[in-house]
């Protein structure tokens, strides 16, 4: 095994305190400093749907009115010049094309670079990766920014900016979920997994609020800001990431642990393949891990991935319309009469983000209580239906109607989105057909992730020209991707329901507040006790 680079941090740490930490202190920065990573990522790529609507304002629209409360107001702080005039090239009747060019841009190179990226991702140093993405990621959020200085009008230039940095982008998710699951067994992926995942979110709603306000100063600090605080993420993760128990001196205590949370020598998660027989995760005891890396197409291979990642593909589709164009969406269409104005209706579009944290929580918490996955997902999707139904038809009658339906959909589109690309990826990555592999987990959430990137780029971009022949339209796209999403894991349901209809010793609903709270109580305690021994003791 090659050797492992301690991070200069947890070097430095523990120098002054002479001894190492424990293994529930690691565990919780594992899960923080991730959290704050990808949190990241999805912060620096929020700016270009709430700018939308000021480099392509639409005031030529029949029947569009500044609403009193609207920040374009000749009294406004904005230079109201340039507000009504928008950017070119995103004026005139081919700028929501071009917006959606741009964003295609960006998710295409995010998708094609997400499975090269898992497979570096398994072969070089996490922290280094996943650093230097998030520094790259950082920088080209500030050169878009910079165009509003520069001056600079081509389209050209925005294309190859959001390529680059889409590039940069895709080390981020294959990174994170591989180390997270080299930290914790299966049994608690799903609901430790879900929470973790409203990073996704948070970073939603901190790049959306940010750029909201900073648009007062000028559309450019609207990417300026996101992308130092990027960068200056990207030193925590550099400094102070550990990566692999191993790399700390932590390996003899995982298996400890394991062993201690499933009362047996060694970890054996059991679980059910798409072809319904039973096969047992690989373990994490030292000597017994296999560091061949998997191929690509052997990846494919393993029964679920394919199903799971076309299922991605149209979730992604949906989720991605929602973050690139739901502020452009809320901005042109009259909420009880009024037009909002292009902070609130970014400000207001978090809020999808808010109910997306609730879905993927609840979504992991259920899959883990069912160990059904895929019937979690899919039956998400199907009520994300109607969701979608509803939102169109009332969700202008009121804010108050919106602010409910908003919510509601953003966590049955968002919840098998987070499901999916969380817990099943890091399931799959240690199935059994890969013979102990310890190096699979970044190429397997590479596949998943990076197809449902494809879905992500095509869904704005198709927004983007499908809008031109209305919002009805839009809706109607967005309810058959829903649609296909759900009926693409039919099959894995028929599979879970089968095995759980068979099984004699089908373990019973138990609510939270057995092993799994106790788990999470446990990462909070040794990480206190780790920090402030003296006064715990």
């Amino acid at each position: 095994m090659e050797a492992r680079a301690v991070a200069p941090g947890i070097q430095l740490l523990r120098a002054r305190r002479a001894s190492n930490f424990s293994l529930g202190f690691y565990k919780a920065s594992v899960l923080g400093i991730t959290f704050l990573a990808y949190a990241g990522y999805h912060a620096a790529r929020k700016p270009i749907s709430i700018v939308k609507a000021v480099l392509h304002p639409e005031y030529s629209d029949p029947g569009f009115a500044v609403s009193p409360s609207s920040n374009l107001s000749p009294s406004s702080s904005i230079d109201p010049g340039n507000a009504r005039e928008g950017w070119s090239p995103f004026v005139g009747s081919r700028g929501k094309a071009r917006l959606g060019i741009i964003d295609v841009a960006f998710l295409a190179s995010y998708a094609i670079g997400m499975y090269f990226a898992g497979h570096l991702g398994d072969r070089l140093n996490l922290r280094f990766f996943l650093s230097a993405g998030m520094a790259g990621s950082g920088a080209f959020s500030c050169l878009f920014g910079m165009a509003y200085w520069w001056k600079v009008h081509s389209l050209g230039y925005f294309i190859l900016v959001q390529m680059v940095a889409g590039v940069f982008q895709s080390t981020g998710w294959p990174s994170v979920v591989t180390i997270v699951a080299k930290w914790f067994d299966k049994s608690k992926r799903g609901l430790i997994m879900g929470i973790w995942n409203c990073h996704t979110s948070a970073g939603n709603i901190v790049g959306s609020l940010l750029a909201a306000e900073m648009l007062q100063y000028g559309w450019g600090w609207s990417f300026v800001a996101p992308g130092f605080l990027m960068a200056m993420a990207a030193l925590v993760v550099f400094f102070f990431l550990a990566v692999d128990p191993e790399e700390v001196d932590m390996s003899s205590s995982m298996a400890s642990f394991l062993s201690v949370m499933i009362d047996g020598s060694e970890f054996q998660g059991l679980d059910i393949n798409s072809d319904g027989e039973e096969f047992r995760e690989v373990s994490l005891a030292p000597g017994t891990r296999n560091d061949s890396a998997v191929g690509f197409f052997d990846a494919w291979m393993i029964p679920g991935v394919a199903q799971f990642a076309l299922c991605l593909f149209f979730s992604k589709l949906v989720a991605y319309t929602f973050l690139y164009w739901l502020p452009f969406y809320i901005r042109h269409t009259k909420i009880a009469g009024n037009y909002l104005s292009d902070g609130m209706s970014g400000r207001l579009s978090t809020l999808f983000d808010v109910g997306g944290m609730f879905g993927g929580v609840a979504a992991g918490y259920i899959s883990d209580q069912l160990n059904a996955k895929a019937t979690t997902a899919a039956t998400f999707l199907y009520v994300a239906v109607p969701a979608l139904v509803l939102y169109r038809v009332y969700g202008s009658s009121s804010l108050a109607g919106n602010v409910v339906l908003m919510v509601f959909l953003g966590a049955f589109i968002n919840g098998p989105y987070a499901l999916i690309t969380t817990a099943v990826s890091a399931d799959l990555g240690t199935h059994s057909s890969l013979s102990g592999s310890s190096k699979a987990l970044a190429t397997v959430t590479a596949i998943i992730d990076g197809t449902g990137s494809v879905g992500a780029a095509i869904g704005p971009l198709l927004t983007g020209f499908v809008s031109e022949k209305g919002w009805d339209a839009v809706f109607g796209m967005l309810i058959t991707s829903v649609l296909i999403a759900a009926l693409l894991l039919s099959k894995l349901v028929y599979t879970e329901l089968t095995a759980k209809f068979a099984s004699a010793n089908a373990a019973p609903f138990q609510p939270l507040g057995d092993d799994q709270s106790n788990e999470i109580l446990l990462l909070v305690f040794n990480a206190l006790t780790s920090l402030f021994p003296d006064q715990l003791y």
